[in-house]
C-alpha cells in the first residue's frame, strides 16, 4: 500500500494540523509503507505572510479550493494514482471538499473536531462565532464531511457530535453510501518526557528557577478560557502567591488590563510560541498544569503536560476527562474556586500529587504513534 496525505495549506498557519500530518506520514514510514504528502501551493496566497484573517483570506481560498482541485485532477490524471494500492487520506476534516476529486473507495478523512461548524449553527457551547462568509464555508465542509466513506474522529465527542449533525442536517444527503465512523485517538506529535530543571531554559522564558508557577499552553481563544488561571491567584491570595505562566499566543490587552485591574499584572509571564525545548522545561518544572478549556476536539497539551511529568487540573467538560483519564483532576471551567481549590489540595498533599503524576505517565501509553498508525491502516484496508 502507497498513501498519499493531503495536508493544510501553508498560508494559514495551522501548526498542529500542520504537525499531524507529517505524524502520519512517518508513522506509516516506520510501518514500511510509502508515503507522499500533498498540499496547495502558494500562488496568490504567497505575498502575505498568512491568509487567515481579512482580505487575506481571499487569496488563500483561491490557492485552495480553485488552483489545487485543479492540481489534483491532473495528478490524479496519472496512470499510477488509479492503481488500487494507492490510498488516499485527507489529514483534517477541513479540507473535506478535496474528497470529491479523489477515488472512491480509496479514500478517508481525519476530523479532528466540528466546532466551527457547531458553532455556525448556532451552537453557544462551541464558543466560536461565525461570519456570513463563515457559515457557507463550514456549511460546505459539512456537506462533504458527510458524505465520507470512512470518517476517524480523533475523541468519541467529536463523533458524537458529528453523528448529531448528521442526523439533524436533512440537506446533506448520503447518496446511499454509509459514512463508517471510527474513533483513533491522536498521538503525541513529538517527544515529550520530563526535562531536570534547566535555569536557562526556564530564564530564557523569564522564570527565575525557584519561581513557582502554574501553567496553560495554548492559544488565545475565548474557548480556552485563558482567564480563569488569573482568577484561581485572585481566589488564592496569599495562600499562594507563585506566577502565572502563559506560553503559546500573546497574553491579549483585555487579560493585560484584568490583571493590572486586580494586582496580579507582576506575576503574569508571557511566554510566546515556545520551541519545543523550552515547552519541555515548562511542562517539567510547573507546579501544576491547567487546562480550563470551554471547548476542545483533542487537547494535546493535556497529555503532553502529562508527559513531562506536570500534575493536571483539566476542565470537566468532554473529551478533557476522556483524553485526561484518572491523570488528572477535574472542575468546571466556570468555577475558578473549584480549580483553586483542587490546586491547592495538590500543594498541600504530596502523596495525592504523585499519584496523579504517575497516573498520567500511565494514561499517555494509549497515546502511541504505533497504536494510531495501526488502527489507521486497518481502516484503510478494510
Amino acid at each position: 500500500m502507497k498513501i498519499i496525505l493531503i495536508g493544510n495549506y501553508t498560508r494559514d498557519r495551522q501548526e498542529s494540523m500542520n504537525r499531524f500530518v507529517h505524524l502520519l506520514a512517518k508513522g506509516f514510514g516506520s510501518q514500511g509503507l510509502s508515503t507522499e504528502i500533498w498540499i496547495p501551493a502558494s500562488f496568490f496566497g504567497k505575498f502575505f505572510t498568512h491568509t487567515n484573517t481579512g482580505y487575506r483570506k481571499w487569496f488563500g481560498y483561491i490557492d485552495k479550493w480553485i488552483v489545487f482541485p485543479i492540481i489534483l485532477t491532473f495528478k490524479l490524471s496519472f496512470t499510477k494514482y488509479k492503481r488500487k494500492d494507492y490510498f488516499f487520506h485527507v489529514a483534517d476534516h477541513s479540507n473535506s471538499p478535496y474528497l470529491s476529486y479523489l477515488p472512491a473507495n480509496r479514500k478517508a478523512i481525519t476530523c479532528h473536531d466540528v466546532l466551527a461548524i457547531r458553532g455556525a449553527f448556532g451552537h453557544k457551547d462551541a464558543f466560536i462565532s461565525s461570519t456570513r462568509m463563515g457559515k457557507v464555508l463550514q456549511n460546505w465542509i459539512l456537506q462533504n464531511l458527510l458524505k465520507a466513506e470512512r470518517v476517524v474522529c480523533v475523541s468519541s465527542l467529536t463523533k458524537i457530535h458529528l453523528e448529531e449533525l448528521r442526523i439533524n442536517y436533512e440537506k446533506a444527503k448520503n447518496k446511499g453510501k454509509t459514512t463508517k465512523l471510527e474513533v483513533i485517538y491522536n498521538s503525541f506529535n513529538n517527544e515529550f518526557k520530563p526535562l531536570k530543571k534547566q535555569p536557562s531554559l526556564l530564564s530564557d522564558c523569564g522564570i527565575n528557577t525557584f519561581s513557582p508557577y502554574i501553567l496553560h499552553v495554548g492559544s488565545d481563544l475565548l474557548r480556552k478560557n485563558r482567564k480563569l488561571l488569573l482568577d484561581m491567584a485572585i481566589t488564592l491570595k496569599d495562600d499562594w502567591t507563585g506566577y502565572i505562566c502563559l506560553a503559546g499566543d500573546p497574553i491579549e490587552d483585555e487579560l493585560k488590563a484584568y490583571a493590572k485591574k486586580n494586582g496580579i499584572y507582576d506575576r503574569l509571564i508571557e511566554v510566546i510560541k515556545p520551541d519545543h525545548e523550552h515547552l519541555l522545561a515548562l511542562y517539567s518544572s510547573c507546579e501544576a498544569f491547567i487546562f480550563p478549556s470551554f471547548s476542545e476536539g483533542f487537547g494535546w497539551p493535556l497529555i503532553e503536560a502529562q508527559a513531562c511529568g506536570a500534575p493536571v487540573i483539566a476542565s470537566d467538560i468532554y473529551p478533557m476527562p476522556e483524553v485526561g483519564g484518572e491523570g488528572a483532576l477535574y472542575n468546571s471551567p466556570y468555577d475558578a474556586v473549584g480549580f483553586a481549590k483542587a490546586f491547592k489540595l495538590l500543594l498541600k498533599d504530596d502523596c495525592l500529587r504523585q499519584e496523579l503524576i504517575n497516573k498520567g505517565f500511565k494514561n499517555t501509553l494509549r497515546f502511541e504513534t504505533r497504536i494510531m498508525t495501526e488502527r489507521y491502516l486497518k481502516i484503510f484496508r478494510a
